[in-house]
């Protein structure tokens, strides 16, 4: 990998259309904000020959169309796509979001990328989220390396950082997590902080220096064999218990030299599958120089040690009915199936989809099937619709070099894609397929809207169905019950960048209102009701008295209506009026203007006149009789109660516990969990988890999760429901 390296024989940086797919990589970075994953990717850029020192992009742009401040700050909450070439070789080099909120964004590179960059920071060490998605690549097999960053911070220490990674990353087996190359450090300066300036290997026990702005290989002295020694040997124990071959070890404790090529073979074999990943180091360039430090030896482990397209299974595909469909892997001949990982509007272009080819080859202005199902929960329809695709290019900030084809394995950038959203699956319009969904988590932090004003409102509907046709980990809901439109999102970060979305690219303004939760009403006990409307005004008057009956039902019952009328008090045809007004006073609620549900109401008596009575007399005198009977009984206000489940490290479960017992939570039970975590689970009023995905996040520092799912309606304490009914009488 980077040992072999003796120059950098100045790759040509700029990645255009794949060939074959054994010649592409595709790599997620992965890390907390504040990581360095963003210069990572500059660093790389750069070693690759995409930039050159001057700062300045090929084909005459600027650097600044990769790296000005407002595409810095959209990088930072969004999947970007930097392809570079070396030796040959075309990297996808995906860049995640570091913050909690948008997951969803990690969660498409991951789908995207066949292994991953764990990015960790020297002077902050591993989060508790970086430790959750590790365990999500685990659970996939997807292969990780290790790259730690900021070594020039005062405080850093490799050594340590390694041992970090290995108890947070190496459970099961610490020997799997192991550094390739040790840090070489500079004379002191004044502060008394040794700059590092190059590394060593330690298989080929070779010497790269960096200080000069170029790397270069030498021999280690005499004095400074012996300090890799026992780390050298380490790390061949670790590669050689990986082996396929299960002789090496016993020969290797025989005391026999194992070579270096052999070596090296076991070890980009190893991290190809999963089972072993290395921790390297890197910096980024210094001002004027050509490579940063680690950067040729990081390009080096991507191209020689992690796997080609070839080796990722591809995700299940089926017919649109269903019908299970076999795709062999990455088969350029092979039927047509591509996947939207992230979609994008441009001011210039329109709709940007960035696609992962997976089988066949797409090609620009050829018409292809696009499926998109599975979330209609979020504001997304589903649809079956054919598209002619437009111009296909590879991305580099804010250019779009065109490319003549996209092979299976490769990825890139398709413009006028007007119905595809994120997570959909082009394929051929002749033979349409579906890939199965990636899991997205779901958004359970409410944000209530409300347009600006008139012209807002217009362009709001259309503002918003793009604005989830782009994030699927959004859901866009008109509440039913309390006329708003939510949108829910991932966290406060993830709210912010939604309304300012709207803003700068639909032209959409609007305001955020508190949050409403869907109430009830019922009756606590029976009560009775005279409805009489009788007025005579000249001409045709209106006549009809009901006399009912109201008593309470069981939870989830709804409104029963029974009609014990006899000898013909209430004629006929007036009884469907009745109940009529009824289910209409119902829906408009009898104390705290919220919809009255399971009572039984009971149609006992009343009058008619032969000529007065009417359809919508009765109607108004079966609500006045509700009415009535409301005004005589105690009426409860019932709150939503929502089932939690709780998925927090046992560290935590106490603070969790006792978090949900201060908002009139009830904890149901625990169950222990792999990883140190527990599960809680808890029925909690709605109205008190309404920020519940921020305060859970801060309470267990990022490391727990939580569902949520509705339970039932239930009675509120009756201090709580008093003040609910003064609210409403003050709008009134």
């Amino acid at each position: 990998m980077g040992d072999k390296v003796k120059e950098h024989p100045g790759a040509a940086g700029r990645a255009m259309a794949a060939d074959h797919p054994a010649s592409v990589r595709n790599v997620v970075l992965v890390g907390h904000s504040g990581s360095g994953k963003t210069t990572l990717v500059e660093a790389l850029a750069l070693t690759a020959g995409a930039v050159n020192r001057a700062g300045r992009v090929e084909d005459g742009g600027t650097v600044s169309d990769y790296d000005d401040i407002e595409h810095r700050q959209q990088r930072s909450v969004q999947l970007s796509l930097v392809p570079v070439e070396w030796n040959g070789f075309k990297i996808n080099i995906l860049d995640t979001p570091g913050y909690a909120d948008f997951v969803g964004e990690l969660r498409a590179g991951l789908r995207a990328a066949d292994a991953a960059l764990f990015v960790v920071s020297a002077s902050d060490g591993v989060d508790g989220s970086t430790r959750m998605v590790w365990e999500e690549c685990a659970a996939v097999g997807m292969p990780r390396a290790i790259v730690v960053t900021h070594l020039e911070a005062a405080r850093a220490d490799f050594a340590e950082m390694t041992r970090v990674c290995a108890e947070a990353f190496g459970a099961d087996d610490p020997d799997a997590v192991l550094p390739l190359y040790l840090p070489l450090y500079g004379p002191q300066g004044p502060d008394g902080h040794a700059p590092v300036s190059g590394l060593v290997g330690l298989l080929t026990q070779k010497l790269f220096d960096y200080s000069t702005g170029e790397r270069k290989e030498s021999e280690p002295g005499p004095d400074q064999l012996p300090d890799i020694e026992e780390a050298r040997n380490r790390l061949i124990e670790g590669i050689i218990s990986e082996s396929e071959d299960e002789t090496l070890m016993d020969r290797y404790l025989g005391g026999e030299q194992i070579d270096l090529k052999t070596l090296i073979e076991d070890l980009e074999r190893a991290v190809a599958r999963g089972a072993f990943f290395p921790v390297l180091a890197a910096a980024p360039a210094a001002d004027g120089a050509r490579q940063g430090l680690g950067t040729v030896e990081l390009l080096e482990l991507v191209t020689g040690g992690f796997p080609t397209p070839f080796e990722h299974p591809t995700p299940g595909v089926t017919t649109i009915d269903g019908t299970p469909r076999e795709i062999k892997p990455c088969d350029t001949g092979g039927p047509l199936v591509a996947e939207v990982v992230k979609t994008a509007s441009d001011p210039y272009v329109g709709r940007v989809s960035l696609v992962r080819v997976f089988s066949g080859t797409l090609r620009p202005d050829e018409t292809v099937h696009v499926s998109g199902h599975g979330l209609g929960d979020r504001g997304h329809e589903d649809h079956d619709v054919d598209e002619k695709i437009g111009a296909l290019s590879t991305p580099f900030g804010k250019q779009q070099r065109p490319v003549t084809h996209v092979i299976a394995g490769d990825l890139a950038c398709v413009a006028k894609l007007g119905r595809a959203e994120t997570g959909d699956t082009l394929s051929g319009k002749d033979d349409p397929l579906l890939m199965e969904p990636w899991e997205m988590p779901d958004p359970l932090l409410p944000l209530a809207i409300e347009a600006h004003s008139k012209a807002d409102e217009d362009k709001l509907s259309q503002g918003l169905s793009r604005l989830v046709a782009e994030d699927p980990t959004m859901r866009l809901e008109q509440n039913q019950d309390t006329h708003q439109v939510v949108l829910w999102c991932l966290g406060e970060a993830h709210a912010d960048v939604a309304l300012e979305r709207l803003r700068s690219r639909y032209g959409v303004q609007v305001d955020v209102v508190p949050h409403k939760v869907s109430l009830r009403e019922t009756f606590a006990g029976r009560s009775a009701g005279r409805g009489r409307h009788v007025k005579q005004s000249g001409g045709h008057g209106q006549f009809a008295i009901c006399e009912i009956e109201v008593e309470p039902l069981p939870g989830g019952s709804g409104i029963e209506f029974v009609d014990k009328v006899v000898g013909g008090a209430v004629p006929r045809q007036f009884i469907p009026s009745v109940e009529k007004g009824i289910r209409a006073q119902a829906t408009k609620g009898v104390a705290a203007g919220y919809q009255l549900v399971d009572v039984r109401v009971t149609l006992l008596d009343g009058k008619a006149h032969s000529v007065d009575s009417s359809d919508a007399a009765f109607q108004t005198a079966g609500a006045l009789a509700l009415r009535e009977a409301a005004a005589d009984a105690k009426i409860h206000l019932l709150e939503p109660v929502a089932e939690v489940s709780v998925l927090v490290g046992d560290d935590y479960v106490g603070a969790v516990m006792s978090d949900l017992s201060g908002r009139r939570g009830r904890v149901l039970g625990t169950e222990q969990t792999s990883g140190g975590r527990t599960l809680v689970r808890a029925e909690v009023p709605e109205f008190e988890i309404g920020r519940y995905a921020v305060d859970l996040r801060s309470l267990s520092h990022g490391t727990a999760r939580f569902s949520r799912s509705y339970a039932r309606h239930e009675p509120m304490p009756p201090q709580i429901a008093e003040k609910i009914r003064e609210q409403a009488k003050e709008t009134s």
